[in-house]
């Protein structure tokens, strides 16, 4: 069976996308670059989603992590914040956890991602609900998919229960969390999920190396 075509261009929203992407990285990436990621992006979120009022929105984020990361692996040796790729499943839950923390804790010292090699619809409630709690915003939280760009991007891939899925490249820095799923899981197994991820975050800050 034939691969199904790509979703159509919603509206002249996506174009204007395009546009301001196009303008951002000027210099660096052709309109045409930019104009393939963008419909590629919108393609792989539009495959999970259950409604896609905010696909736009989303695939011209998503496009912008792609090219922020394609620009970091064309320009090597200049420096910059270490990078870390969280991986799981479905980029709901534990994944989500590690990078809303790390980032926090961080801050300009690293770049993180985050992304899921079978990326869910939404971010699990109860996660968005133990985030805020620990007063991190979950306004930007997103399932993603897993994208080549970004994962040869990253110093550190760091995966959490994706199995055989989860990538690997050559060179990186690789290390597997055993951290329990909060899919589906209550209120108060999600807290302890969030203050394992939190305790190993504290581990990893002590071995990344300055920027």
């Amino acid at each position: 069976m034939s691969a199904s075509p790509p979703p159509a261009w919603p509206d002249a929203r996506l174009s204007a996308g395009a546009a301001r992407l196009a303008a951002r990285y000027q210099g660096h990436f052709s309109v045409e670059t930019v104009q393939q990621l963008l419909t590629d992006s919108y393609r792989l979120l539009a495959e999970g989603a259950r409604v896609r009022t905010h696909l736009v929105v989303l695939a011209e984020r998503l496009t912008g992590e792609r090219l922020d990361a394609l620009a970091h692996t064309q320009t090597p040796g200049t420096g910059g914040a270490v990078r870390v790729l969280f991986v799981c499943g479905h980029n709901a839950g534990r994944s989500q956890l590690a990078a809303a923390l790390l980032a926090h804790r961080a801050g300009e010292r690293v770049t993180v991602s985050s992304a899921g090699t079978d990326p869910a619809a939404e971010v699990e409630p109860h996660v968005s609900q133990v985030l805020l709690e620990s007063g991190l915003s979950v306004a930007d939280a997103y399932p993603k998919p897993l994208t080549s760009e970004v994962v040869e991007a990253a110093d550190y891939v760091i995966t959490m229960g994706c199995g055989d899925a989860c990538p690997v490249v050559p060179g990186r820095h690789y290390l597997d969390w055993s951290v329990a799923d909060p899919d589906g899981a209550p209120i108060g197994v999600v807290r302890t999920i969030r203050d394992d991820i939190d305790a190993r975050i504290t581990d990893l800050l002590a071995t990344l190396p300055a920027s």
